[in-house]
């Protein structure tokens, strides 16, 4: 890890972490420990092209529209391969996710998915965990109306399908449920990029299923494991 990453929390992390009125999960190598785009780029038999394109983005040496433009083109995913991917790869989710999720809400703290991910993929995760899909903020694949539902693109007004994407829909978040603080827990450049005035007001960075020296350097916090967000979570009360 680069010199200086926090790998303790501090008090203002710790007052920020318990007395915040939403946090938003980053999907894919953070609410669950893999990355659903790779899944499915293998399954469908262009998956090392695809992680080289995923690497690039949460590297942050391209921009994430061009490499979701890049991954989908790539793919060609239709309607029913994605019915036939989730039907063989049911979510896998980081050890801790389930508790802190239900400790959040239990706190009255808003639960929120800002994700580069696809909401096919995404939504039955939340309703898994409890999490409104009101709360769900993603990408919508686009298919024709045939008989397959071949790929016909994807939906550009989605906040993450854009670059500043996660930044601008946590902006979004605050204003629609009038929440004045909100951490964001991720493990990508993607996900660091939210911690900016207006937008995410803590970044906890999470290198449990990957470690990026950026993320790692650029987070006021970085855990390696769910349970200590928990466990600082309920190390004192609201």
């Amino acid at each position: 890890m680069p010199p200086g990453t926090k790998l303790e929390a501090s008090q203002e992390v710790l007052e920020l972490l318990r007395t915040a009125q939403g946090f938003a999960f980053d999907v894919d190598s953070t609410l669950c420990e893999d990355e659903s785009i790779d899944e499915l780029a293998a399954y469908l038999g262009s998956g090392e092209a695809v992680a080289a394109l995923t690497k690039s983005a949460m590297g942050g040496t391209m921009t994430f529209q061009e490499a979701l433009e890049g991954r989908l083109s790539l793919m060609n995913v239709s309607r029913s391969q994605v019915a036939a991917f989730l039907a063989d790869h049911p979510p896998r989710l980081s050890k801790g996710i389930p508790e802190l999720v239900r400790a959040l809400q239990r706190r009255g703290q808003h639960v929120f998915l800002v994700s580069g991910g696809f909401r096919v993929i995404i939504n039955p995760i939340a309703e898994m965990l409890g999490i409104p899909l009101d709360n769900v903020y993603a990408n919508t694949i686009l298919h024709q109306d045939d008989a397959d539902g071949n790929y016909a693109g994807f939906d550009t007004a989605e906040f993450t399908s854009q670059s500043g994407g996660k930044a601008a829909a946590v902006r979004h978040i605050k204003a629609k449920h009038g929440l004045d603080t909100m951490v964001m827990v991720g493990d990508g450049a993607t996900d660091l990029e939210a911690r900016q005035p207006g937008g995410a007001d803590l970044f906890i960075g999470y290198g449990g299923t990957v470690a990026r020296d950026n993320v790692a350097a650029g987070a006021d916090w970085f855990v390696y494991d769910i349970h200590q967000v928990l466990n600082a979570l309920e190390g004192g009360s609201r």
